[in-house]
């Protein structure tokens, strides 16, 4: 059977589409035609038990700004998104995450992260964790990702531990490999960045961490 340019065999198409022989070979034969299967309604992504995770972030909004001489702090509907993903593995999109928040909490006025960004104006950056093979044995280890936003070139390096050394050098590294140092990077409150404090009201940064500002 011809497939483009090149001739296939049948075990050939069958592992490329990832169909039994026999169902390839009635297709050869004219026998039957495939017919599209019928889509399916997905669930609403915002269920009642979504809406009661946000109901609780806002609730901790609330409790906080009710203590004497606690910072004040807000969630905004991008680091409830963020929340809803790492901590429920939640798989909408922030725009109804966004919609939600803006009608369980109407009043005030909601902070939003650009969507444009223009060429070296910001770089995200963040930990995350993976398992790899070494050697033939699964290890657990963690990768400093950072992300150009206007581009969204990214980079990733691989290290032991999230430690501060590995965070330097994954700045070091990073800007290397982007031949250049963007105007700011945005994290979200990592704790080897963060000595104390909280979003928009971070009170101290780690020592290390600030002596990678001074040298840039």
């Amino acid at each position: 059977m011809t497939y483009g340019y090149f001739t296939l065999t049948q075990r050939a198409i069958a592992r490329e589409l990832g169909i039994s022989r026999n169902t390839v070979r009635k297709y050869c034969a004219g026998a039957e035609l495939p017919v599209p299967k019928p889509r399916r309604r997905t669930r609403p992504v915002i269920t009642d038990e979504v809406k009661g995770w946000i109901q609780g972030y806002l609730k901790e909004d609330e409790e906080a700004s009710q203590i004497r001489g606690a910072a004040k702090q807000r969630h905004t509907a991008w680091r409830i998104y963020e929340r809803l993903r790492a901590e429920h593995a939640f798989a909408g999109s922030y725009e109804a995450v966004a919609r939600l928040v803006r009608e369980l909490r109407p009043e005030g006025k909601e902070v939003f992260i650009p969507l444009a960004w223009d060429p070296g104006d910001a770089m995200q950056a963040d930990w995350g964790q993976a398992v790899v093979f070494l050697a033939g044995k699964p290890v657990k280890v963690h990768f400093f990702c950072a992300r150009l936003c206007y581009s969204g070139l990214p980079f990733v390096a691989l290290y032991p531990a999230e430690r501060n050394e590995f965070l330097l050098d994954g700045h070091r590294q990073a800007f290397e490999f982007f031949q250049g140092v963007p105007h700011r990077v945005i994290y979200d409150n990592l704790r080897t960045v963060v000595r104390e404090g909280w979003g928009r009201y971070v009170t101290q940064k780690q020592p290390q961490f600030q002596l990678l500002e001074a040298q840039l």
